[in-house]
């Protein structure tokens, strides 16, 4: 198998998309749109992990306004 990128305007981006996986000998189509759903996901589970390490005690944090001072 082998493996194509393809750099596409905006505009044009969902209709080549369409396109593509129309194409019986296309396998698969990785976009990044799925690597940034990946990462929220990831980020999401780690910030899930931190609170529940905090409300077990185990994880100090900085009070809201510490934070905002550092803004």
């Amino acid at each position: 198998m082998r493996k194509v990128t393809i750099f596409t305007t905006d505009k044009k981006y969902d209709h080549f998309i369409e396109l593509a996986k129309n194409l019986h000998y296309v396998k698969k189509i990785e976009t990044d749109e799925e690597s940034e759903k990946e990462e929220v996901i990831e980020n999401v589970k780690a910030g899930l992990k931190e609170v529940a390490l905090f409300k077990k005690d185990k994880l100090k944090t900085t009070s809201a306004k510490d934070f905002l001072n550092e803004l």
